[in-house]
């Protein structure tokens, strides 16, 4: 394969998504938020690359399937016929969204620094790298640390997101792992419930001065419906959230780092990226499911120009 804009590294998944609270009707989709993510690059525009490992199923099929059809390439993905294909479910309630995971020994937890393919890594503007992968198993946490060694050495950009699963592992190794991994990224997107934990303070200011004490360059620190923050060690920028008719999250944060990579790659500055990213955030929360509402740019460019900022 050629080089490529962005290529991300992690576990996807066969999703299975509730219509509505208390059905028992569910929308079969799909999700894993690093390929959430690369779709939404690519549906940027962003030329894209997917590395992980599928089980020899159906639901593997279906993953490559999808990818192809996204315009992402598949070169870079490995079939293990010992082990499966992860599945997800997610149910709707007066909390909101809730996920019950059918992963533990997954193809995907099954991937270690071997399986990389260098090559793929150091064509490649940005990496990108989540730290749920990181919790699913210990070889996958190595894996993604040997990604971003790679990486490192070729001068390709790292963008990580703590993304943090507590059902997947402790709360004092996350913290750990994730610490080490922010100060090997170039930006690193923590969402504001993420941090609170890791952090152990809840203020959004707070919440910076810890993500860049662990080393981040630059943090964009996502706040859902109320926009986001783009701090460095000198500036902070708030990025206003936009009105829309919200019914489902699942994946928004994913969309939003998807854009923000894919505008990042094409050459816009952080705080203009991170705008546009969270536009195309917003617009994932108004359709059901982790793929099928993320926008194409068309759709982000014209909220960016009709709508004003939600206050």
């Amino acid at each position: 394969m050629g080089k490529v804009d962005i290529v991300s590294l992690g576990e996807a998944m066969i999703e299975f998504n509730q219509t509505q609270p208390g059905s028992r009707e569910y929308l079969q989709g799909y999700g894993g938020d690093t390929s959430n993510a690369i779709i939404a690059a690519a549906r940027q525009g962003a030329s894209t690359a997917y590395i992980t490992l599928l089980g020899c199923d159906t639901f593997g099929d279906e993953l490559v399937a999808l990818w192809e059809r996204e315009n992402v390439s598949t070169a870079a993905v490995g079939r293990d016929p010992d082990a499966p294909t992860a599945v997800y479910f997610v149910t709707h309630g007066p909390t909101g969204h809730q996920f019950s995971y059918l992963r533990a020994g997954s193809a995907a937890s099954r991937m270690t620094p071997a399986d990389l393919p260098r090559e793929v890594i150091e064509g490649a503007k940005y990496l990108h790298v989540s730290a749920i992968s990181q919790a699913i198993s210990a070889s996958a946490c190595d894996t993604v640390f040997a990604a971003i060694e790679i990486a490192r050495n070729a001068g390709v950009k790292v963008v990580y997101d703590s993304n943090l699963r507590l059902k997947l592992w402790p709360l004092a190794r996350a913290r750990a792992v994730i610490r080490e991994t922010i100060s090997q990224c170039d930006v690193f997107l923590p969402s504001y419930d993420d941090v609170v934990h890791l952090a152990g303070v809840d203020d959004a200011e707070g919440i910076i001065d810890w993500c860049l004490a662990a080393g981040a360059p630059v943090a964009v620190l996502k706040l859902g419906k109320e926009g986001a923050i783009v701090a460095t060690t000198q500036r902070r920028t708030k990025v206003a959230g936009q009105r829309v008719d919200a019914v489902d999250a699942t994946g928004a944060g994913d969309t939003f780092a998807g854009a923000l990579l894919a505008r990042l790659a094409a050459g816009d500055e952080i705080g203009e990226a991170a705008r546009y990213a969270n536009a195309a955030a917003a617009l994932a929360t108004t359709g059901y499911g982790a793929v099928a509402p993320i926008p194409r740019a068309e759709a982000v460019r014209a909220l960016l120009a009709q709508r004003t900022p939600a206050r």
